[in-house]
């Protein structure tokens, strides 16, 4: 890597009215953004990222499960390219802010390098990962999944949304809104990656930080409760005859949250119960069968494992006369970042007198699984009063411009590395 390197100041304004130009589509009145994966509100998303690339001269590709990938050349077109992108769809009525930064953070570095001639050895790519969310269709992370190999092209492109619509039909749209789009190759390596993301949570905030450094994801088990009964007449059936469905799985909730509590003390898990779906949900009928979905996350694979095992546990001794059955649909071990991005996250950090401060991801990101194929890390910024996946999601003009500074300073670095 050059000595002399320098790096260029990126253009604050732009980042800014990009975000906003992004948002305009699928905005809701709320302030906030509702555009599910492989909508046609995220194709038009895509369809106008596409625009602004080729203003610029750019390369666009499409790969087969609908990932997006904006490129310019380096002087070694050969050598392995580097990459910083996220994803452009929402969590219904969500933000602005959540994959949106970490796409257009990229966009502005390649727009940065564009503007001062810089030229680099490696490729830049800016990445448009499809259906990180999962809100559509599950499990989430499925286009940076796919790509690296974690998950099943097939079985990804069979997932179904509430609608039974297919991916691989919503991904045929998509190639079909693009014609002109190049086509790439599954699994085709980078030499190191960096995604920006605002925080979603309080830490950098509270601690009047710019830059989060991050130095591991948290891992996750994700879980199906269904707990069956008898559906019977309300007016008619006894307390002592009922299979109550709905009391069961409260009661299995309730000492989950008991238990999770007691030995959590530090309260470092994360356990949510997300949805609670109670059948037939008539006014005059005791419940005869209730699913809930249960996503646990925690940093130690210890603990993520003796946690994780005790949902089965629990829910066989709280089902009384129902019988309850737990499903696990997805799990991730902890993954560490690479140090070699997080040295240089922080170095562009302090470069451009940026405080910060390493810290861990709770949430799950699309850099998890590009880990597995190159060197990986993460830039967080902070979002007001952590608030995300939520219409009042907010973040400030500079730390947008913060995020694409660093971001632009590490791809920089990464494209002249050896």
């Amino acid at each position: 890597m050059p000595e002399n390197l320098s790096f260029p100041k990126i253009n604050a304004e732009r980042v800014w009215q990009r975000h906003m130009d992004l948002a305009k589509i699928g905005a809701t009145d709320g302030g906030g953004v509702h555009r599910l994966a492989l909508s046609d509100l995220d194709i038009e998303a895509h369809v106008l990222i596409d625009q602004w690339a080729r203003q610029r001269g750019f390369t666009v590709e499409l790969d087969v499960i609908g990932n997006m990938f904006i490129g310019r050349p380096g002087t070694a077109p050969e050598a392995t390219p580097v990459a910083s992108g996220s994803h452009t769809d929402t969590q219904p009525f969500g933000g602005r802010f959540d994959g949106a930064l970490g796409v257009l953070a990229a966009f502005e570095a390649l727009e940065t390098f564009e503007d001062n001639g810089i030229e680099s050895p490696r490729p830049i790519e800016v990445t448009v990962w499809n259906n990180e969310e999962g809100a559509r269709f599950m499990p989430g992370l499925s286009g940076s999944g796919v790509y690296t190999g974690a998950l099943a092209l097939d079985d990804m492109l069979a997932c179904t949304d509430s609608d039974g619509i297919t991916m691989r039909a919503c991904v045929e749209r998509l190639h079909q809104a693009l014609p002109d789009a190049g086509r790439r190759e599954l699994g085709r390596p980078y030499a190191g990656f960096v995604e920006a993301h605002i925080e979603q949570a309080t830490l950098l905030e509270e601690a009047g930080h710019t830059i989060g450094v991050v130095t591991d994801i948290q891992g996750n088990r994700r879980f199906e409760v269904e707990v069956v009964g008898d559906a019977a007449h309300s007016g008619t059936t006894p307390r002592a005859r009922r299979k109550d469905a709905f009391i069961a799985a409260t009661n299995i909730a309730t000492e989950l949250r008991q238990h999770f509590e007691v030995n959590d003390p530090d309260d470092i898990a994360r356990f949510t119960i997300g949805i609670f779906d109670v059948q037939p949900g008539a006014k005059s009928i005791v419940p005869g069968r209730v699913e809930f979905f249960i996503d646990f996350r925690h940093p130690s694979a210890d603990a993520l494992r003796k946690l994780g095992d005790d949902i089965s546990v629990i829910a066989k001794a709280q089902q009384g006369r129902c019988e309850a059955q737990v499903r696990e649909v997805s799990s991730a071990a902890p993954e560490p970042f690479s140090d070699v991005i997080i040295e240089k996250v922080a170095a562009a950090a302090a470069r451009h007198g940026l405080a910060s401060q390493r810290m861990i991801s709770c949430a799950g990101h699309d850099a998890r699984f590009l880990s597995r194929l190159c060197p990986s890390g993460m830039v967080f910024i902070p979002c007001k009063d952590g608030i995300s996946h939520n219409e009042k999601e907010s973040a400030e003009p500079h730390d947008v411009a913060a995020a694409a500074q660093v971001v632009s300073d590490v791809l920089l670095e990464l494209a002249h590395q050896q």
